[in-house]
């Protein structure tokens, strides 16, 4: 069922002004971005016509934009990307590890996206790896699949990854499978540790390397003396590494994946009105415990655009990453590897050729299967209803 109100809706309503407003500083990215989801599953993208094969009704599908910061687009992109993932899990618990950046750190990350995300990827990747593979805690090699999400509940910029990571991994022999505690995988205060050490001193190289920009309140810290003294009361904090109770069982990392693999900055579900006020929605407070967790914020409508496109990835940037056992070319060696230690069967090479699941909605009438029967082109509306019949005209979209 259509949420009563979109994002669509809003860059609709108000997508233009906001565009002439701050013309020359809006990125390109950000352009495409609102175009995208102002567009997406209307005429301007074209779409086709599908009759059910056993009543005829008919209706008008457009086509989707596909944009991955798109609220409506995620659903199939998702589905997808977890088909693909279920052929990894283990059957082991998992835990879910997040890494975050302070507040300091996250205004220069803002202006340097491509440089900075990266950086965290990286710097959180090698400080689990690390950890893991010392024999004071671990001992193996584990895998990692980390997503970066770079909001908050209110869509301010908090940027941060999240990992799925199974609850022990391979002994550097490759002879045996080292299983983590039941309820605890590696020191969250030693992660904290190296993640600050490891961030930091290669964030000062990508400075001395030239690789960042700075501009407006923060253009001083182009002086690398103004750089290092900003990031001095960061040295001595502590950087919270959070790890949270395992999963129950693989079905649960599906589940928990599918949540948070595909998202953006607001779900379509959490918008309650759009007015000439603005723009109200549901958040979450992490401050508070039980119900007045769930609480309500309006924002004026040019202010929720300005956040949503806070969140608006550098193109090409991958947001979804493995890494150890699970990276690349070696991951299906290492995982057959990994079951082989566990003594599970193997995973079956799936070489049918099935067709693909159908997520086309059943017909509203009968619930029989749709079919496809006009395609038309963007900008364009179809050419009229199949085997248009009075009744057809009547039950029509």
């Amino acid at each position: 069922m259509r949420a009563s109100i979109e994002v669509a809706d809003i860059f609709r309503a108000a997508g233009l002004a906001y565009r002439v407003a701050h013309a020359g500083h809006l990125s390109l990215q950000q352009l495409k971005v609102m175009s995208a989801i102002e567009h997406c599953r209307t005429a301007a993208l074209g779409g086709h016509v599908e009759a059910c094969e056993d009543c005829g009704q008919w209706r008008i599908a457009y086509n989707s934009c596909r944009n991955r910061h798109c609220p409506k687009c995620q659903g199939a992109a998702a589905r997808t990307w977890l088909a693909e993932r279920e052929a990894d899990l283990l059957p082991v618990g998992y835990f879910h590890v997040v890494f975050t950046l302070p507040a300091e750190v996250a205004d220069i990350a803002f202006q340097n996206k491509s440089a900075v995300y990266d950086l965290l990827f990286k710097a959180a990747s090698e400080t689990m790896l690390t950890i893991a593979a010392d024999p004071k805690h671990l001992g193996a090699r584990i895998g990692i699949t980390a997503v970066l999400h770079t909001w908050g509940s209110a869509m301010t910029h908090h940027p941060h990854v999240h990992m799925i990571v199974p609850g022990g991994g391979i002994a550097p022999d490759g002879a045996r499978w080292i299983s983590s505690r039941p309820a605890f995988l590696l020191p969250v205060r030693v992660l904290g540790k190296l993640f600050r050490r490891l961030f930091l001193t290669r964030l000062v190289a990508l400075h001395d390397a030239g690789r960042l920009a700075f501009f407006g309140a923060i253009a001083h810290l182009a002086e690398r003396r103004a750089f290092l003294r900003h990031l001095s009361p960061v040295q001595k904090k502590r950087w919270v590494v959070y790890a949270k109770a395992p999963f129950a069982g693989p079905e649960a990392v599906l589940a928990y994946l599918s949540r948070y693999t595909h998202r953006v900055a607001i779900s379509n579900s959490r918008l309650i009105h759009l007015d000439e006020s603005g723009v109200t929605f549901r958040y979450k407070d992490y401050r508070r415990d039980g119900a007045g967790r769930q609480q309500v914020m309006a924002l004026a409508t040019d202010e929720f655009i300005r956040r949503f496109l806070l969140h608006v990835l550098p193109r090409g940037f991958h947001r979804i990453r493995h890494c150890g056992l699970l990276a690349g070319s070696a991951r299906r060696a290492s995982l057959a590897l990994a079951r082989e230690l566990l003594d599970v069967a193997a995973q079956p090479d799936d070489d049918t050729s099935d067709e693909p699941d159908d997520f086309r909605p059943p017909c509203p009438r009968c619930r029989g299967r749709m079919i496809v029967v006009e395609v038309f082109e963007r900008w364009r509306q179809p050419r009229g209803p199949p085997h248009a019949t009075a009744s057809n005209r009547e039950n029509g979209p």
